[in-house]
């Protein structure tokens, strides 16, 4: 593409993640536009258009993508529609940015790289975490040293069951395998493991234990997990999404041998400075759209104005190890 090409977004879904985290963006980057939205739901696809003046609305998807005036995909449906409507999408010549996780399991997601790579058409993978000016910090205090060599690295997180976990009748997709891939450990995860893979370099073993102990639904509710990266880094994790109110944790840690780093990933808590010194709390504000940083990368980089890596080579190697950890692999 051109570097005064307007960019053209039709969406494939409509729903929580459009209206917060990433829809307003694509509207406030230059050179970026949603022309038409696409839902299963007349009435949802019709209400969003109209709510944020988008020209078309859609209840077909390959209608969307045929439309004339997309030039860009976005994907924001359940993970197991994902490698569906992206290969679609780069069939028909139309560039894509895709929620994460990427796909529903590691298998699909060699199925989209083996497309874009054969149509040379770029498939761009909404791990928006990595532009934050939150995990930038991080990346810059690991990199400068600030905690010297880094030895061990452990990720915390437990919450507690949300209302509808216990809606046995009408279960979220989130913690429907089918769907979701797993359960929220499918949804969240993928989040912590990109973040440590963009700063220590790709996990090259994984190896899990799951349980399910609140019995609210079928998938998975505790993990447990160790890894290790192809630098020789080793690390775990533990999560839990049944624990008590009082348990709640979204904590990584990264120890080094001269102190010792820590921070959140979803509730953005001050990142924790631990040396000789003493502690340092630091904080550090989001834009209020999450999405946004990463979103102007790719427009950018579909205008030929910069080079957007987060693409979806570089998020198959998550649901290589999320699916190790769960045991499919």
């Amino acid at each position: 593409m051109q570097n005064n090409i307007i960019i053209g977004w039709g969406f494939i879904g409509c729903g929580e993640v459009t209206e917060k985290k990433s829809g307003p963006a694509f509207a406030l980057i230059p050179g970026s536009r949603v022309v038409a939205v696409m839902s299963r739901s007349k009435e949802k696809a019709a209400s969003y258009a109209r709510r944020h003046s988008v020209k078309r609305w859609y209840t077909d998807a390959q209608a969307l993508i045929d439309d004339p005036e997309v030039n860009a995909v976005y994907i924001a449906t359940p993970p197991s529609t994902h490698a569906t409507y992206a290969i679609m999408a780069m069939k028909s010549g139309k560039a894509v940015y895709v929620e994460k996780p990427m796909a529903s399991n590691y298998e699909d997601c060699q199925r989209i790289n083996r497309i874009a790579e054969k149509t040379g058409i770029p498939c761009f993978v909404a791990y928006y975490r990595r532009y934050l000016p939150y995990f930038q910090k991080v990346f810059s205090l690991v990199k400068e040293g600030a905690i010297g060599n880094i030895i061990n690295v452990q990720i915390h997180f437990s919450v507690p069951p949300r209302d509808l976990d216990y809606n046995r009748t009408n279960l979220p997709w989130r913690v429907q395998a089918d769907i979701a891939g797993g359960g929220y450990f499918y949804d969240l995860a993928p989040h912590q493991i990109d973040l440590l893979q963009q700063m220590f370099g790709p996990i090259i073993e994984a190896e899990g234990y799951t349980a399910n102990r609140g019995g609210l639904y079928e998938t998975e509710d505790s993990v447990c997990a160790c890894f290790r990266f192809g630098n020789g880094l080793p690390g775990s994790g533990s999560w839990c999404f049944v624990a008590h109110e009082s348990a709640k944790k979204d904590r990584i840690e990264i120890t080094g041998d001269r102190g010792q780093l820590n921070f959140s990933v979803f509730t953005y808590d001050p990142i924790t400075l631990h040396t000789e010194k003493g502690c340092e709390e630091i904080k550090v504000d989001n834009p209020p759209f999450v999405q946004f940083p990463l979103i102007e990368l790719v427009v950018k980089h579909l205008q030929n104005q910069a080079v957007c890596t987060c693409d979806c080579v570089s998020a198959t190697s998550v649901n290589w190890v999320v699916d190790r950890i769960l045991g499919k692999l």
